[in-house]
């Protein structure tokens, strides 16, 4: 729905990660082996889960609808971490998906083959 580093609704501002769509209620997977750090609401990004890979990167996931982790749990990749949702004021159901690496953001694209 979105490209990372595409200007935001015609501003300088752009998008730091990508906007995927799917169904209120689908599982929403960590992509790789990590630790949830952040797993809550936050404004503008609605439900949560950050999950720290090591090695300086960071997965965040955005506009849930549920979380099926807390703060603090290890995760598999592969393994259900929240649920797709719109949470945060988004109009549709879907997910936003960020990648940091050394907390500056990267294109997520290859993460997602």
């Amino acid at each position: 729905l979105n490209r990372y580093g595409a200007s935001r609704q015609g501003s300088s501002v752009t998008w730091q990660g990508i906007q995927l769509s799917g169904n209120e209620g689908d599982a929403v997977k960590a992509i790789h082996n990590g630790r949830v750090v952040f797993a809550d609401w936050l404004r503008g990004a609605g439900l949560l889960i950050i999950v720290d890979h090591g090695g300086d990167y960071l997965s965040l996931y955005a506009h849930n609808q549920s979380l099926l982790r807390s703060e603090g749990d290890w995760v598999r990749g592969g393994e259900g971490i929240a649920t797709v949702g719109n949470s945060g004021g988004q109009r549709q159901a879907g997910l936003y998906f960020e990648i940091r690496y050394k907390g500056r953001p990267t294109d997520p694209r290859n993460w997602c083959k």
